[in-house]
């Protein structure tokens, strides 16, 4: 078709804003979550837990459980038919504890029943007498020799030093401190839930659940279950929120055993407090650092000892760890270090990934540091952070050099360039005043205070780990399919993956098939690694569907294939006026092809810390505007400057909603979050104790996005969802010390830290 009309229509394609297709579902109550899954003849699967943090199991009793109607099974550790033990990085978590349980919530027994009421009572009558044992809850206590081995492998799940540079270097100044962050919580909203569904003959097992990584549980569901992979199907529930904790395994294996045990459909469902035992949380940590700096406030060398409470198993502590350590001199230059880093086993619930992973931690040690350097220096918080800002190019203290794109000082200037928020009015109304409208705080007891905080963050997997995402596209009739397992936990790939598709293709209707395990690994979730994998997977798959669909049009048409482009929606010569839209071009066609992304390789850290274990990074700064009643303890965040590095931001709108939902978990951990543990015990296992930041504690947050196009990355974009909420804690807390002038070494900070 020569000298066609062109196509043109408004399409969302990269760089627009597009809606998600979801989110009219979402808030007007019709999306179907996991937990709105149901089936015929379905039972339902009740966990029991463990009371006691460390203990022995003399005896289980099951009989009187077994005489309750409705009642069709229950399994215990011995009812496991393959792996006893799972887990990510280090399979040491039992499907149920079978002698001994090491943390309170670990499961004992499952039960099937016809009713969650009668789950409930055959729950309560199955006796379970314990030796109860002396819990071993600090961290510190459980890495000397002489404390008991919680585990068989012992207490020390991994230690990991980093020595370059002279050892002996002492600066003209020199700061110190002992920083403290608490146990956090991920509070997804959708709590966890799952269908299984058994085959005829219970042979294999369907299951529909919510996750972050299909494939990671797929084998370890295959391998609890002894069967072959291909004989465990999963299809992605709807996800209610994740932030890292749907990486672990929760009922998964437990759903599967009771419907291949009874041959019947189960459906499992955590409530509120169960949710709270049933998943891995943020590693509390104590780390000690000292900066050695000359005189103008140049970092010559950094000590620190970091540790890492991983709770009662393993899970990815040792990748935490990693993260932390390598992170711990901040986006800024330094050539000499000593840095002693330990993940280690206690009786508190086991920790694992969080958004941020590792880096929260460090980021909030080594801020503190730098404004305690300014102050010792004479500088600014914004001067000292500029003489150390790293470059493109630097070299991290592992050795590794930064080959990202580096932007650290502007995202300081661009941020330090935003407008302050105008003083607190006399006459402001009652909900911009700390203590809202309870009218609680005079307005001569309130304090303004501003505070800095600036990250480096990795993208994606480390050490070795062969990352990889799949992806495979169909061109028919002008209309693409899309089929991979990459997990919407709510950062917007269901919406990215059309708008590449769109924009390679230059079509307008994407059809996303279902995303199961039917397909090729997308990996996890996780890492700020789905833009970056999965979109390189997508972006791949389409590209190779385009060329082949310019060779069908130039065998059609006589026109060299090479001379073709997309252009808007149609097919058109570079050079010619030949033009044909995409829809035409594809009609009667049907082009199908598979792509597999894979990253750059990493390296293992050797004994001194050196390797390249990273893939790339990406940075962000932060500035904190907060008010604080100094005589009551209270706090109101009022404002968050932001400058970040985003490589090429592909969605707007999506972007700035990532920003400000880190922003929000930052806050949380900087003045509200924590998990509360007594001898090993919860004392808060529901939102009516465990404190969220609501729609009134939300700040005004100013953004700006650095579009500096990542080479490494095949759209150019790096991941924006974690680095937000990595920095903004130490500015939070920054802008507290400023206010009340008090040290603050531990977050979160409660109001009796700032008034007594």
């Amino acid at each position: 078709m020569s000298n066609a009309t062109k196509t043109s229509t408004r399409r969302d394609i990269l760089g627009v804003s597009a809606l998600r297709p979801d989110g009219v579902a979402k808030v007007s109550g019709a999306f179907e979550f996991s937990s709105d899954l149901h089936a015929e003849h379905m039972l339902w699967g009740a966990t029991l837990r463990s009371p006691h943090p460390y203990a022995r199991i003399v005896s289980i009793d099951l009989s009187a459980a077994y005489k309750i109607s409705g009642v069709e099974a229950i399994i215990t550790a011995e009812d496991v038919p393959g792996k006893k033990t799972y887990g990510l990085i280090a399979s040491d978590q039992p499907v149920f504890a079978d002698q001994i349980v090491r943390y309170v919530g670990e499961p004992i027994a499952a039960v099937a029943a016809d009713h969650p009421e009668t789950c409930r009572r055959a729950l309560a009558a199955i006796k379970v007498e314990y030796e109860i044992l002396t819990p071993i809850t600090d961290a510190e206590i459980a890495m000397r020799p002489e404390t008991t081995k919680i585990h068989p492998d012992g207490n020390l799940i991994r230690h990991q030093r980093i020595i370059t540079g002279d050892q002996s270097l002492q600066g003209e100044v020199i700061v110190e401190g002992t920083y403290e962050i608490g146990m956090q919580d991920q509070a997804f909203l959708g709590l966890e839930a799952a269908l299984a569904i058994p085959d005829s003959g219970g042979t294999g097992v369907e299951m529909f659940v919510a996750t972050q990584w299909l494939h990671e549980d797929q084998k370890q569901i295959s391998a609890c279950l002894d069967l072959p992979v291909d004989k465990v199907r999963l299809t992605l529930g709807g996800v209610g929120g994740a932030f890292g904790a749907r990486e672990d395994i929760s009922l998964q294996v437990h759903c599967a055993l009771l419907a291949l045990h009874t041959n019947r459909p189960i459906k499992m469902q955590y409530s509120r407090e169960e949710s709270f035992y049933g998943h891995v949380h943020r590693h509390p940590a104590r780390i000690w650092m000292r900066h050695h700096a000359t005189r103008a406030g140049v970092i010559q060398r950094i000590e620190s000892r970091m540790v890492f409470d991983g709770g009662a198993y393993a899970s990815t502590s040792s990748a935490v760890l990693i993260n932390g350590i390598t992170h711990i001199q901040g986006p800024y230059k330094c050539e000499n270090a000593t840095v002693d880093g330990f993940a280690v086993r206690t009786n508190n619930p086991p920790c694992g990934a969080m958004r941020g992973f590792g880096v929260v931690q460090a980021c909030y040690a080594h801020e503190s540091q730098m404004d305690k350097l300014a102050d010792a220096c004479g500088l600014s918080p914004v001067e000292i952070r500029l003489r150390n800002a790293m470059v493109t190019g630097d070299k991290l203290i592992t050795g590794q050099v930064v080959e990202s794109v580096a932007p650290v000082a502007r995202c300081i200037t661009e941020t330090d360039s935003i407008p302050m928020p105008a003083p607190l009015a006399k006459n402001a109304d009652p909900l911009e005043i700390v203590g809202g409208s309870g009218l609680t705080s005079l307005p001569h007891n309130i304090v303004r205070g501003v505070g800095w905080g600036v990250s480096i963050k990795n993208l994606m997997y480390s050490e070795t780990f062969d990352d990889f995402a799949t992806a495979r596209c169909q061109l028919q009739n002008g209309v693409v399919n899309l089929k991979y397992a990459t997990v919407e936990v709510g950062q917007g790939f269901v919406v990215l993956a059309p708008q590449i598709a769109r924009s390679v293709l230059g079509v307008d209707q994407v059809i996303i098939d279902p995303v199961d395990t039917h397909i090729g690994s997308a990996g996890s979730t996780s890492a700020s690694r789905q833009t970056w994998m999965s979109g390189g997977a997508v972006d791949g798959a389409c590209r190779l569907v385009r060329q082949r669909l310019f060779e069908h049009v130039g065998k059609t048409h006589n026109i060299d294939p090479l001379r073709l482009m997309i252009e808007d929606t149609d097919v058109v010569d570079m050079l010619g006026d030949f033009r044909i839209s995409v829809i035409e071009a594809s009609t009667g066609v049907f082009i199908e092809e598979t792509f597999e992304h894979h990253h750059r390789p990493t390296q293992e850290l050797d004994e001194n810390g050196q390797g390249d274990c990273h893939v790339a990074f990406a940075f962000v700064a932060h500035r904190a505007v907060v008010d604080v009643d100094v005589e009551l303890g209270l706090v109101k965040v009022i404002q968050i400057a932001t400058a970040q590095d985003v490589g090429r931001v592909l969605n707007p709108i999506a972007a700035l909603g990532q920003i400000e939902g880190g922003i929000a978990q930052g806050l949380g951990l900087a003045v509200m979050e924590e998990i509360v543990l007594e001898n090993g015990k919860m004392r808060n296992p529901s939102f009516t104790d465990y404190l969220l930041p609501t729609a009134l504690d939300a700040p005004q947050v100013v953004a700006i996005m650095i579009e500096e196009p990542e080479p490494q990355a095949p759209l150019g974009a790096k991941g924006i969802g974690e680095p937000p909420c990595i920095s903004v804690t130490p500015a939070i807390a920054a802008a507290i010390r400023n206010a009340t002038g008090k040290d603050l070494p531990r977050v979160p900070i409660r109001p009796q830290d700032i008034c007594l």
